[in-house]
């Protein structure tokens, strides 16, 4: 994997199981590899000068995801009183560094974002942000989110994943997502939600009826999210239902290029826009904290 020789890479490896993370650039979990096998993507030739825009590994979106706009801007926000304040989209925690900090009683790393004078102008609000990675064996990986007021006002937040799994383009049409029940929307040119569909139990990842949209979850999820691709032998388990979890609100699919060989499977805790539709805005209350949580257990088919 070619490196930034201005990163520190920062690697966790159990029994040829191996994660390697960039804390310096927004706290990013870049690969994921079994045996020599990449399960999260990463480009061949990544562009540094730009951490957020490379297309791979797991981007965290915090405070908020997706596109928010005020008046037909995107990247702007409105709060409560009025003011408008602009933030990028998908948030800035991926545009900043965070403070790492190593598991020295087994595989796993956290890595820590708090506010500070970067923050506060696009976001007015005392937060500690905080990513963990552990492996409990060589093929499964849990991943926790942990947002905690630090303030003494109440916190609006609706934090998210950006999965990249490794998927040949040539794969798509015989891989499956399998969901449990869920709505399926998207976002309209004009920034709204469109009418919930009905979801369907699963999808062929080639289905232009899931690229860039949101599968909202109509209950606790009765099953876990799998993604299926015999082509590579391979079936990977996201289980949204992990003890002392917030809920998930949804999870996005979504792939750039009809020849991007990856696919994009992204837990979200809210909707684009939700600031200012309500779509799984959280608030969170001066001191307390929530932790949203999930495990991606992979498996090898052949």
């Amino acid at each position: 994997m070619p490196l930034s020789p201005e990163q520190d890479i920062l690697e966790i490896d159990l029994d040829n199981s191996v994660l390697r993370f960039s804390p310096q650039a927004g706290g990013r979990l870049l690969s994921w590899t079994i045996d020599g096998e990449e399960v999260i993507h990463w480009p061949e030739h990544a562009d540094w000068s730009v951490p957020a825009r490379i297309r791979g590994g797991n981007p965290l979106l915090f405070p908020f995801l997706g596109r928010h706009r005020v008046d037909g801007k995107i990247g702007y926000w409105r709060d409560a009183r009025g003011a408008v304040r602009e933030l990028p989209m998908h948030g800035f925690a991926r545009d900043l560094p965070f403070d790492a900090h190593a598991d020295v009683h087994g595989a796993g790393l956290r890595m820590v974002l708090t506010d500070s004078d970067a923050t506060r102008a696009a976001y007015p609000f005392g937060f500690r942000f905080e990513a963990a990675y552990t492996l409990a064996d060589a093929r499964t990986l849990d991943v926790t989110l942990t947002t905690t007021n630090t303030g003494d006002t109440p916190l609006p937040y609706y934090a998210g994943h950006h999965f990249y799994f490794t998927l040949p383009h040539t794969q798509r049409g015989q891989t499956t997502i399998e969901l449990p029940r869920t709505e399926r929307c998207h976002q309209q040119d004009d920034g709204s939600i469109s009418a919930a569909e009905p979801g369907e139990p699963s999808y062929a990842l080639d289905e232009t009826r899931i690229l860039d949209r949101f599968h909202c979850l109509t209950s606790a999820p009765e099953r876990p999210v799998r993604l299926v691709a015999p082509g590579i032998g391979r079936v990977i388990t996201i289980d949204l239902r992990r003890p002392g979890s917030v809920p998930w609100y949804a999870v996005t699919t979504w792939t750039e290029k009809p020849e991007s060989d990856f696919y994009c499977v992204e837990p979200w805790l809210g909707l684009p826009d939700a600031i200012h539709n309500g779509r799984g805005l959280r608030w969170l209350e001066p001191g307390k904290t929530e932790t949203a949580a999930l495990r991606i257990t992979v498996e090898t088919t052949r």
